[in-house]
């Protein structure tokens, strides 16, 4: 089953999908941004706990990180590059580190760089589902798109690292000033907008292993190597599922060799029998930013 729209008030997303295939691309932007299968660098252990404060640096941009490291950054056209990179500030991104909760005002959107965020949605009693999850390939505050400010659901780091972090009304500002951005942010926006479509399909109609194997896949899509740190909690909160759930699907794929778990540390040893083992929304994904970022980055 594929999904390829979203109701949102106010906004038709079939409309919007017809015309965003119809925007020409700039060559310069298709060519940067589409290596999103190419992993980056974590290797932090998980710790709701302790909700440690994001930080930022004051040193130049050049001393820390490469804003490029994130590819929705990278393809920013050249023409526009020196002001974005005079409006971004690097910053740490640690586990657990929340940056929005329901309702709040979207004061900085975020490109993660090293790091993994989860867009949570929550319910009265506390209970919550992934919609979607973010690496170096977005950005973090699509409601800024929206013409709105306000976090639908909660924003949490579920890999560390580091991003880089840009104030929203500037973002605004720029994404009003520049077409060329505003192209940019609007194809990336309608995969994301697949990514929480299908992830709904998914929950809904496919087996609980399934599910595990389409989550662990899309981490590795946006990790540097065969390891994820996660515990069954973060897994099950992730899913909306039981723990005893996520403890059964992960020794039925470790029983089949596709995985090894062991103290929240998860290493997949058959990535080709764990794409076997997922249902098609993983390839569903995988194709749409495939087919919006369609170009590898120059060697």
């Amino acid at each position: 089953m594929i999904a390829t729209s979203v109701g949102v008030p106010g906004m038709d997303w079939n409309v919007l999908a017809d015309a965003l295939r119809t925007v020409p691309l700039e060559s310069n932007v298709a060519a940067r941004i589409g290596a999103f299968l190419e992993p980056k660098h974590t290797d932090h252990d998980y710790d709701y706990a302790s909700r440690p404060v994001l930080t930022t640096h004051n040193a130049s941009l050049s001393s820390l990180y490469d804003a490029h490291e994130n590819h929705l950054l990278a393809a920013v056209p050249q023409a526009d590059w020196a002001r974005w990179k005079a409006h971004l500030e690097p910053c740490d991104m640690p586990l657990g580190k929340v940056l929005f909760e329901p309702g709040c005002l979207c004061t900085h959107a975020y490109f993660p760089a090293t790091s993994i965020v989860s867009m949570l949605y929550l319910t009265e009693d506390g209970e919550s589902v992934e919609t979607a999850v973010v690496g170096y390939e977005g950005i973090v505050g699509l409601p800024l798109l929206m013409s709105g400010s306000a976090a639908p659901g909660r924003a949490i780091v579920r890999s560390a690292g580091h991003g880089f972090s840009m104030k929203a009304s500037w973002l605004m500002e720029e994404f009003d000033r520049s077409r060329p951005i505003q192209q940019l942010l609007l194809r990336y926006l309608q995969a994301y907008i697949t990514q929480t479509a299908q992830t709904a399909v998914c929950n809904r109609h496919h087996s609980l292993e399934q599910q595990l194997c389409r989550w662990l896949l899309m981490s590795l899509d946006r990790l540097s190597s065969d390891e994820i740190v996660a515990t069954q909690e973060l897994i099950a909160n992730s899913l909306g599922v039981r723990r005893e759930g996520v403890t059964a699907a992960a020794g039925h794929l470790q029983d089949a060799g596709l995985i090894s778990y062991r103290r929240g540390h998860i290493l997949v040893i058959d990535r080709e029998g764990l794409e076997r083992s997922a249902c098609e929304c993983y390839g569903v994904l995988k194709h749409h930013y495939e087919e919006f970022m369609p170009e590898p980055l120059a060697a």
